[in-house]
C-alpha cells in the first residue's frame, strides 16, 4: 500500500491549487482525478490574469505542470472508495492501487449525472440508497439491484456481497464500462447484468420491485444508486461528513467535520466559479499543512 501525507481527489482548479500550496510547503502530495470529458469544449473569459480565451482543458494542464514543478504527484485514476481506519488515517481504493493518507482534500465538484427515474425521489431512504458502506447491513439477505454501468457499480456490487448474496446490476440502458478483470470477478460472485432501463419503482411500504422498460419487472428491495463515477456525496457519506443537500458543509478554512478531511470547489456549494474554487483549494490546502504538521507529523515521532 503506498503513503502520502495528502491525498487531494479532483485535478481541478480547487483540487491543483490546494496541491500547489501543500506541495510548496514540503507536504507529499498526490493527486486523483481526471479532466472532465467536457472541460476542452468551453472557454474562459472570466478568470483573472488571462486576457486572452483558455480552454478549461489548457487551464487544467497548466495547473498540473505547476503543482509537479513543486513536486506534487498527479495521475488520472478512477476512485472506487475511501474509509476511515481505526488510527484515524485514510484509505483509498483506485481500480489500480490502495493509497493511504494522513489528511484528505474532497475537491472532485458535484455529480450531474441522474438515473431519470420519474419516481426515485419517493423512495430515497425507503430502499435507494447511494452508499453501501452506510446502508449494505439493512439488506442483509434480500434482493438488490446496483444502478450503473461503470468500474464504480462493478465495486459497490461486490461490497454488497458481504451483506447479501442476491445482488444483480442494471446498467439502466446504458453500455458497460467494466473491465475484463472485474467482469470476471462479478461472473465469480454470481452478479449478473441487466441492461434494461428502469421506468418506475414500486412498493407499499418501501421498494419491493422495478418496473423495467420491456415490461418485465424484477424484484428488488434495496437500489444502490452508482453511475459514474464515485464523487464528493458518495464520498461524503461514507466518510460521515456533514452535508447541506448534496453539498459538502465546511468552515471558513475549508474544515469538515471530520478531522484530516477537508473540502473545496464545487463540492462545498455557494458560487461555482473558477476564481472561488482557486481561493477555496488553496484555504484548503493551507488548512491541510496545519493538520499535517501539527497532528500527523507528532504522531509518527511518538510511534
Amino acid at each position: 500500500m503506498e503513503k502520502v501525507e495528502l491525498l487531494i481527489l479532483g485535478a481541478g482548479p480547487a483540487g491543483l491549487s490546494a496541491a500547489i500550496y501543500a506541495a510548496r510547503a514540503g507536504i507529499k502530495v498526490q493527486v486523483i482525478g481526471c479532466a472532465p470529458k467536457y472541460a476542452g469544449d468551453y472557454d474562459i473569459d472570466n478568470y483573472f490574469g488571462f486576457p486572452e480565451t483558455i480552454s478549461g482543458r489548457e487551464l487544467q494542464e497548466r495547473g498540473i505542470k505547476q503543482a509537479a514543478r513543486f513536486g506534487a504527484e498527479a495521475s488520472c485514476e478512477q476512485v472506487l472508495g475511501i474509509h476511515q481506519e481505526e488510527d484515524g488515517t485514510f484509505k483509498v481504493k483506485t481500480e489500480q492501487r490502495e493509497i493511504k493518507a494522513c489528511a484528505v482534500i474532497l475537491a472532485t465538484g458535484v455529480s450531474r449525472v441522474r438515473p431519470g427515474i420519474k419516481n426515485l425521489a419517493e423512495y430515497e431512504g425507503k430502499g435507494v440508497s447511494y452508499c453501501v458502506s452506510c446502508d449494505g447491513f439493512f439488506f442483509k439477505g434480500k434482493k438488490v439491484v446496483v444502478l450503473g454501468e461503470s468500474l464504480f457499480a462493478a465495486n459497490q456490487a461486490l461490497d454488497l456481497k458481504h451483506y447479501t448474496q442476491d445482488v444483480t446490476i442494471c446498467t439502466n440502458g446504458k453500455q458497460t464500462n467494466i473491465g475484463p478483470e472485474l467482469q470476471q470477478a462479478l461472473e465469480l460472485a454470481g452478479i449478473p447484468i441487466v441492461t434494461q432501463k428502469i421506468v418506475r419503482l414500486e412498493g407499499q411500504n418501501g421498494l419491493e420491485h422495478l418496473s423495467l422498460e420491456d415490461g418485465k419487472t424484477l424484484e428488488a428491495y434495496g437500489l444502490f444508486v452508482a453511475l459514474g463515477e464515485a464523487g464528493a456525496g458518495t464520498f461524503a457519506l461514507t466518510l460521515g461528513l456533514e452535508r447541506r443537500g448534496e453539498f459538502i458543509v465546511t468552515d471558513n478554512e475549508q474544515k469538515t467535520n471530520i478531522p484530516g478531511v477537508f473540502a473545496a470547489g464545487d463540492c462545498t456549494g455557494g458560487f461555482m466559479q473558477i476564481s472561488v474554487a482557486v481561493g477555496e483549494g488553496a484555504k484548503a490546502g493551507h488548512a491541510a499543512i496545519n493538520f499535517i504538521r501539527t497532528v500527523c507529523r507528532k504522531k509518527q515521532e511518538v510511534d
